[in-house]
């Protein structure tokens, strides 16, 4: 029986397989972003963090979180969250304090240090966007497509957890 009643077998097989390319490019893609972030550090004499940390510090930016915060927000896969930013915080990036609320609870905000590096790849960010750009490699059309696609993408992930819950 067909997934969808409108597609052929031929039609359906070439979506589940282009689904699948898809899937693997995000993939790759996620970790080729962590190998250009370790490539600018090493470029920039950078070698105490590694590209999960500095990804860490940007997304923390001006704000102070919690490390449940962090985790929710499902950057870090394949990394221990809590772990980064134990190093983070003893190689002086980033500062902690228990939340005077909930105890249990540690907020981090970045240090001098920190936003050192947050600016390095907000650098490293801006120079990939204008190259893109000034390329012709992706325009701000092409942009909001993609980025409009796979927000319905992550949608319908959200959506699938929270059925089978």
């Amino acid at each position: 029986m067909s997934i969808h009643p409108s597609l052929g077998q031929a039609d359906e097989i070439g979506f589940i397989a282009g689904y699948l390319d898809t899937l693997a490019l995000v993939e790759r893609l996620h970790r080729l972003l962590l190998d250009v972030i370790k490539d600018e550090f090493e470029r920039v004499g950078v070698l105490e963090i590694n590209a999960v940390q500095a990804l860490l510090l940007f997304n923390i930016g001006d704000n102070e979180v919690t490390a449940g915060e962090l985790k929710s927000r499902g950057y870090y896969q394949g990394s221990n969250v809590s772990y980064n930013l134990k190093k983070l915080v003893d190689a002086g990036y980033m500062h902690h304090q228990r939340c005077e609320i909930d105890r249990r609870s540690v907020r981090v905000r970045l240090t001098d240090k920190g936003r050192g590096i947050h600016d390095v790849v907000s650098a490293l960010f801006a120079r990939h966007a204008e190259g893109l750009q000034s390329k012709g490699v992706l325009g701000p059309e092409g942009l909001e497509e993609i980025t409009s696609s796979l927000r319905r993408v992550e949608r319908y992930w959200s959506d699938q957890i929270r059925y089978i819950y």
